[in-house]
């Protein structure tokens, strides 16, 4: 008998004891998990956590666009008033940096999920189809405003430690509130439509140049809008002259010019890349909410379905 015991216990199997046990703590659901997604995902916008050349991008942009309110701290410290506009700060700098950092860092947020397959291991956890890339377009929103605000701030308090009196003091400080709007715009609209186009592949240099090569090329067609539409006889010098429907009408075509716009629509009067609007601010307004709803839509189609690859 005890034979055949052993014997269809051994033909049954036996469960062992391992030690193993159930958990049995608090689970902290969908918003933990979005934020954890979100947290994750500014770091890696920054390199924080991986080797030195995931940081080398990040922190030599970011440097970059520091150096303009280093250079004012200095002449402001020398008695000179403040250089650099809090609305427009060095435009043209902040255009190519943004450019580099966005291409940069875009892919790093989606492109390596989309290559790796991942996706379907996010999606068995209590997680909706949308939050997943809500979670990283926040997390890069907040990775473009530290690009953005961040050295408006250090403009401010260069400029704010040289100044004698409190009027002076609250006169900076009402001049940098329409600049950390301007700053917010900016970080929504380039956030959206870099991670949509570096959703579009799982491949990060194409992803990375895709996005290079939209932001370059809108950038350039709407520069050259401009020339032709003022020609020598309307030149645009910061106001001065008044400019043709053409030449208000060419920032249209790239968000850069398209934010200058909005903003100068809004009541900044530091000179620009393109003339004020005037009576075409409207057209601004209306494009940035149609740029920033076909990044935002289109980003949301494309991770409509878990498996998408």
């Amino acid at each position: 008998m005890a034979a055949d015991s052993a014997a269809a216990a051994g033909r049954s199997g036996v469960i062992h004891d391992l030690g193993y046990q159930r958990y049995d703590g608090l689970r902290l659901g969908r918003r933990a998990i979005i934020r954890a997604l979100c947290w994750h995902s500014l770091r890696s916008a920054f390199g924080l956590g991986r080797g030195v050349k995931a940081k080398i991008v990040p922190v030599i942009t970011f440097v970059i666009m520091c150096l303009p309110a280093v250079a004012n701290a200095v002449a402001v410290a020398q008695g000179n008033p403040r250089q650099v506009p809090y609305d427009t700060y060095i435009f043209q700098l902040r255009v190519i940096v943004m450019i580099i950092f966005i291409a940069a860092q875009a892919p790093e947020l989606v492109s390596r999920d989309l290559r790796s397959h991942v996706l379907p291991l996010y999606f068995c956890r209590p997680l909706r189809r949308l939050d997943y890339p809500l979670a990283k377009l926040a997390a890069f929103i907040l990775a473009c405003l530290v690009m953005i605000e961040i050295p408006l701030l250090f403009l401010y308090l260069g400029t704010v430690t040289q100044e004698h009196g409190w009027s002076a003091i609250w006169h900076q400080t009402q001049a940098l509130f329409p600049g950390l709007l301007v700053g917010f715009m900016w970080a929504v609209l380039l956030a959206a439509i870099g991670l949509f186009l570096a959703s579009l592949s799982g491949r990060r240099a194409y992803s990375t140049g895709t996005i290079a090569i939209f932001f370059f090329l809108t950038w350039i067609l709407a520069g050259l809008l401009f020339a032709v539409s003022t020609g020598e006889g309307h030149p645009f010098r910061g106001g001065g002259q008044v400019a043709t429907t053409g030449a208000r009408l060419s920032g249209l075509f790239s968000p850069f010019t398209v934010l200058d716009g909005v903003r100068q629509w809004l009541g900044g009067t530091s000179p620009g890349p393109i003339p004020p609007p005037g009576s075409y601010g409207v057209l601004y307004g209306v494009m940035l909410l149609v740029l920033l709803g076909l990044a935002v839509g289109g980003l949301a189609i494309r991770y409509r379905k878990a498996g998408v690859a």
